[in-house]
Formats: C-alpha cells, structure tokens, sequence
C-alpha cells in the first residue's frame, strides 16, 4: 500500500508541471521511425523524391465496357469470337461486364448480330466464323472447294475459326495435299492453294532435286549491254516494245489554228420572209462591204 501511494503522489506532480495552456497549437508529436524523424536524427534535410508515375494523361482511361449499346454490343461480340465454344447468356454477361441478360435492347441486338449464333434448343451462344471446320478432313474439303473457284484461302482466317488450323495445314503440306505460300521476311504460312497434281512418278507434281534446284537460282541475269550481245552472237534480238496508244481527246498541235466554224444565220424578223432574202449580206449604195 506504501508502494501504490507513492506511485500516485509521483503522478499527481507530475500532472502539475505539465503546460497545457497552448497544447491545441502545438503539432502533434512525431511517431517514432517516421521519415521526418529519421531525417532529422541523421541531419538530412533533402526532400523526399516523389515516385514517379507510368499514367499517361492525354490517353483516356479504361472505363470497361462504357453505358453505350452499341459498344456493349461491340465487347460481346468480341468476346465471343475469341472465346470459340458456345457460351450462356448470364455468363457473357458476366465475362464482359454488360447487362445482356436484363437490358432488352442490347438483347435484340445481341440476337440480331449477323455473326451471332443462338441455339434454341441448349440456349447457347456461339460466333459465326467464315468458315466451319473442326477437323483435318473438312478442313482439306474446303480448301478444295476455294482451289476450284480460282482462290486460295487465307490462314489466318481459317485459324480463327479453328484454331488448330496451322498444324494441320503443315500436316497436309508435307503429305502433298496442300501448297503453301509463306512470307519472305519470316517464313509465315500465308496462303494455302489445293494440290490437284499428286506427287508420284507417273503424273508428275515430284519435288526438284536440290542439284536443279541450286543451279536454277545460280543463274545471273546480265544487263542490258551484255544481253545485247548475248543476242547478236546469236542471231537473235530483243523485241521493241509496243508504240504507245495516243489518248483520245489528246492535245492539240501547236501552230496550227482550226478553221473558224461558220454558224447559221439567226432569222428575227420573220415578217418579211418570203420578202427579203435575210441570210444575205446587203451593201448600200456606195458603201465599202466588209
């Protein structure tokens, strides 16, 4: 008990010598660890740097999928395309962010879409790609269906309706069924062309062995001086190219003046016809005629 009333009369004096006349103007005491503290422990009284910030300000910000129908119709049937498989309703609406399920007018346009397909039955959405194949076989009947129009078809829009495209196109290639063309720059697939010929000896359609092939791109074409004289020590000579055909309406030749067209008389006073020759020139009496 001599303990606890010492330790009271020790705080009673500490309470009296504490000023609290001006403790609402004073700041608040700094916390332990903070940078100011730190700062001032050590001496430092640089500024803190401001960490700096990747928003670029003249770009507007992705606010998703905006209130506007036609952009939501835009993000729907974007998604998807990209998705591939057959989707729910309330689950696009959910992926994308839109309310296809309860706004009634995106829905009609949802539905309408010309690339959108709607199951009935399972009450599935699907996109509507170019083309529709799913396996190596109909993807060789459509390329021969487009090789027999005249055409070829793209890769890249097969690989959106199947994504598994590329690898079976190679696939085709090598087996001799397709030929492909390829960029120069990498080497991409391009288009792709149906191959008519089989590759076997009796019909041809084998590939060049590479001795034909090396020799064919050794080949230099010389210029022109020497491709003349190449010629003539052959008896031969290059063919002159076509004159070309004058422009009809072309310009005219300068020097020359076309001939002034004579135009018809105009009769005006019609009540002496028959009376007075009026498309003649008529003199007076010794006047000098133009």
């Amino acid at each position: 008990m001599a303990s606890l009333a010492r330790d009271a009369a020790a705080f009673q004096t500490a309470l009296k010598r504490q000023d609290y006349a001006s403790w609402r103007s004073q700041p608040p005491p700094l916390q332990p660890g903070s940078s100011s503290s730190a700062a001032d422990a050590d001496g430092d009284s640089k500024k803190k740097k401001r960490p700096k910030s990747n928003v670029v300000y003249s770009q507007p910000a992705d606010t998703g999928t905006g209130t506007n129908v036609n952009t939501q119709l835009v993000y729907l049937v974007n998604h998807l395309k990209a998705t591939g498989n057959p989707m729910r309703l309330q689950d696009l609406a959910i992926f994308t962010n839109t309310p296809v399920d309860t706004d009634k007018v995106l829905l009609e346009k949802f539905k309408a879409h010309d690339r959108v397909i709607h199951d009935p039955k399972t009450d599935l959405y699907s996109y509507r790609h170019d083309f529709n194949v799913r396996n190596k076989a109909a993807l060789l009947t459509e390329i021969q269906r487009q090789t027999r129009k005249g055409g070829g078809l793209s890769v890249r829009t097969l690989k959106e309706s199947w994504k598994e495209a590329p690898q079976a196109i190679e696939e085709l290639e090598k087996e001799g069924e397709v030929y492909v063309t390829r960029t120069l720059k990498d080497g991409q697939m391009r288009m792709v062309f149906w191959n008519e010929v089989k590759p076997n000896e009796e019909q041809g359609g084998m590939a060049v062995e590479k001795e034909f092939h090396d020799l064919w791109h050794g080949l230099e074409v010389p210029n022109d001086v020497d491709l003349l004289k190449a010629l003539a020590s052959e008896g031969l000579q290059a063919t002159a190219s076509a004159a070309p055909v004058p422009r009809a309406g072309g310009q005219k030749k300068k020097g020359k003046k076309a001939a002034p067209r004579q135009r018809p008389a105009r009769i005006t006073n019609t009540h002496l016809k028959g009376i007075v020759d009026l498309s003649r020139d008529y003199v007076a009496p010794g006047a000098t005629p133009k």
